[in-house]
């Protein structure tokens, strides 16, 4: 495949994904005022009343952006835009460590099968464990330990990362056909040698799927974590401040929560950008 050809597919991938996410937010907005206005003109108030101090117009939630978050305050936008920006660090952090506790883990019980055996169990348990109740103690526990706020959030962020990773791993590094294990040991490869240059090349679509998924799960990971931590900064603060004010004003929660999706639909999008790059990069033909 020539570069030209590989730029030319990764320009129509883009383009459609754009006019996919344009489609998709076009059909959510067509739903929500669908919504509104039939349950209106019917007078009906269930599941969810349509009235404007539950259900706001989809044009007062996109205005409300662009009004002040506060009296004589900076607009909304940029206040959350600011928030998201804190938050998305907080995510990449957690992403990062989460991701290679997964790797490490996954490569682990590639190499030991007592060890998977023995630590798969408590992996699989840990994500029974609802991320409410994981939280707040590893708030107070860094706390203790003299641990900056931002990187406990980080670390609960971390532990929603870790375990997709960690399974997409250890299913991508036994991929290879036995017949190109065989291959690589026939020529006295080393298990490292065997794992750089075989098996991680075969896992990384199974590793770049999971990837994906837990830049989802780090951010609302390190939203979570923000509720008890009790510092402002970041979205998670922001949302449950809006929510308290919920009745007075909801359009500013719905803005928040758009500008959280946001956040987490970019760093989705740069995981996915990468993969693209990645696997271009594979596959293109060497000059």
């Amino acid at each position: 495949m020539t570069d030209a050809s590989t730029e030319q597919g990764t320009s129509t991938t883009a383009v459609r994904t754009g006019v996919s996410v344009v489609a998709l937010i076009a059909t959510l907005v067509l739903f929500w005022e669908g919504y509104k206005f039939i349950w209106t003109a019917l007078e009906w108030t269930w599941p969810v009343n349509p009235s404007d101090r539950t259900l706001p117009h989809t044009w007062d939630i996109v205005a409300a952006l662009f009004k002040p978050a506060q009296r004589n305050g900076p607009l909304l936008i940029f206040v959350e835009l600011k928030a998201a920006l804190f938050t998305l660090r907080e995510a990449f952090v957690g992403f990062i460590i989460g991701g290679s506790i997964g790797f490490g883990l996954g490569v682990l019980f590639v190499r030991s099968k007592t060890s998977e055996r023995a630590f798969m169990p408590y992996v699989v348990g840990s994500q029974t464990v609802p991320i409410l109740a994981i939280a707040p103690m590893v708030v107070v526990w860094g706390g203790k330990l003299d641990i900056p706020q931002w990187l406990t959030v980080s670390i609960i962020a971390a532990y929603l990362t870790f375990f997709p990773v960690t399974i997409n791993t250890l299913r991508g590094l036994r991929s290879p056909e036995p017949t190109a294990v065989e291959l690589m040991r026939s020529y006295a490869s080393s298990p490292n040698e065997t794992l750089w240059k075989l098996q991680v090349p075969s896992a990384m679509p199974y590793i770049f799927t999971a990837l994906k998924v837990s830049a989802a799960a780090s951010v609302i990971g390190a939203i979570v974590g923000e509720l008890p931590a009790g510092f402002r900064g970041g979205i998670g603060r922001d949302l449950l401040q809006f929510s308290q004010q919920f009745t007075a004003a909801p359009e500013k929660l719905f803005a928040a929560v758009i500008i959280a999706g946001l956040a987490g639909m970019v760093f989705v999008g740069a995981v996915t950008a990468a993969e693209h790059r990645f696997i271009a990069g594979s596959r293109r033909e060497p000059t």
